[in-house]
């Protein structure tokens, strides 16, 4: 299904974003209006360029929660309010429902009713899942909750409303943005930066660095070795667990670095969605630096409303189980993802007991050029603390996972393939960008170096990247959740 979307990877790509790019610019910067108009008629068209059908399903969400969002800011009558808002989060969680999580409620109950000895007949019912409706959804519903709360005012300008919803860099995989950070943007006069598009542009490079060259190299051996774990040895399992984790880091923080970039080079500015996370030093830290955007969703709608880190020891623990396993569930519809949820909420849980899980808030090894042993060692486990669970998602069920665990600590065997074992280095020239340049943005902002340093550092990086180029170009991960 992914496929068949206009990927910022592809050279339809390649294509629509220059001509986007000159249009806007040259010939709508004049009028803000008409600018707008025009990057919601180009944001719709990116979107049915996968399927228009579901365009409806935008429209039909951005005008619910504007209307929501007009009416709550003419009455004070609490009784209305809570009505509009139970309204936008209903009929939002409602096509959620739906389109994501109807077939797996479904199954789970015919199941459930199967162990009491009786059969339902439940049909075959196929509902294709719209590309983004998980980011996007969460997006329009902050808008409701914010502007009930009075944190920010409703907007009166639908073009900019919608806009803001459909904005094409960030509409299918995030960042998740606040209305309170993004739709202002959509209503301030922007110009033109050099400055700004040069900076763009280097971390739209970045970003198909890594998706082409290191995501797109680790999923060959990753696919190799979950397609058969069974038959691996102990090391090619302990390989395929390292290569997943910095495939799905690398491609879904890929695809935020071209989203950010490309928005950058249009006038806006998107959040941080991720903050060097392989570089935390527990799996707190981590969490901290890993899709920000809706790891602080969950924290700001859900986590603290519930009563986040107050009250006794279980209900801190119960909070952090509830977060983990609706992450899980945004992800998807199965058991593995609840499995997922709940062995990250394990893994979190006894550093909120101890009172540990804001101990990391500096960067690490910071005005040094190499962490101590203890900060190694420390990365380490918080990777392997992300990278074990994560296991799952490639797993077709519950059983598959422990079966992989099972095999790794009992095959004793820790040989792996030359070939397998030599393309890492595309993992490694990852890492070191990324260790040298922790404290930017992106690696690419080489403000200190010298001309030629820097020119050849771009060089590298795209050399590295248009190498790696395949003929078609391979969907994003994130697209399917």
């Amino acid at each position: 299904m992914a496929a068949r979307t206009m990927l910022f990877n592809s050279f339809e790509f390649a294509l629509f974003f220059p001509i986007v790019f000159l249009l806007y610019w040259l010939v709508f910067q004049r009028n803000l209006y008409i600018q707008n108009v025009f990057l919601l008629v180009v944001s719709y068209v990116f979107y049915a360029a996968w399927d228009w059908r579901f365009l409806l399903l935008i429209v039909a969400s951005s005008l619910l929660d504007y209307t929501v969002g007009v009416f709550l800011e003419k009455t004070e009558n609490t009784r209305r309010r809570k009505a509009l808002l139970i309204t936008s989060l209903s009929v939002n969680l409602g096509l959620l429902f739906v389109f994501k999580y109807f077939g797996f409620f479904v199954d789970s109950f015919s199941q459930l009713v199967h162990m009491f000895g009786l059969t339902i007949q439940t049909g075959t019912l196929s509902i294709i899942l719209p590309v983004g409706i998980s980011f996007y959804t969460l997006q329009t519903m902050s808008y409701a909750i914010d502007v009930y709360k009075k944190k920010m005012s409703a907007t009166k300008d639908p073009i900019a409303f919608f806009a803001f919803v459909a904005f094409f860099p960030q509409l299918v995989a995030g960042p998740i943005e606040r209305a309170k950070n993004l739709l202002p943007q959509f209503l301030a006069a922007r110009t033109f930066s050099y400055n700004q598009t040069v900076d763009g542009l280097k971390q739209v490079l970045w970003g198909l660095f890594k998706k082409i060259a290191v995501a797109d190299v680790l999923a060959v051996y990753v696919n190799q070795i979950h397609a058969a774990p069974e038959t691996m040895s102990s090391g090619m399992l302990l390989l395929g667990t390292i290569y997943f984790a910095a495939q799905v880091y690398a491609d879904f923080s890929g695809y935020s670095d071209i989203a950010i970039g490309t928005a950058r080079m249009l006038g806006f500015n998107l959040m941080v969605n991720f903050r060097y996370p392989f570089f935390a030093r527990d799996i707190a830290e981590f969490w901290r630096r890993w899709h920000i955007s809706l790891t602080s969703w969950f924290r700001d709608y859900v986590y603290i409303p519930l009563g986040g880190s107050k009250g006794s020891v279980y209900r801190k623990f119960l909070n952090i189980v509830i977060i983990f396993v609706l992450s899980g569930l945004w992800h998807g519809a199965a058991p593995t993802f609840l499995l997922w949820g709940f062995l990250c909420a394990m893994a979190y849980a006894p550093l909120m007991f101890f009172g540990k899980h804001r101990e990391h808030l500096d960067t690490v090894a910071e005005g040094r050029a190499l962490p101590t042993v203890r900060e190694m060692l420390q990365m380490i486990g918080a990777f392997f603390g992300f990278a074990v669970p994560l296991i799952v998602f490639r797993t077709e069920t519950v059983a598959d996972f422990f079966t992989y665990l099972s095999r790794f600590f009992t095959s004793f065997d820790f040989s792996v393939t030359y070939d397998a074992l030599t393309i890492s280095y595309v993992l490694v020239v990852m890492l070191v960008f990324e260790w040298v340049h922790r404290d930017k943005e992106h690696p690419l902002q080489l403000r200190s170096t010298s001309k030629i340093v820097r020119g050849l550092v771009y060089f590298f990086v795209f050399y590295f990247t248009v190498a790696h180029i395949s003929n078609e170009a391979n969907p994003f991960i994130y697209f399917q959740f």
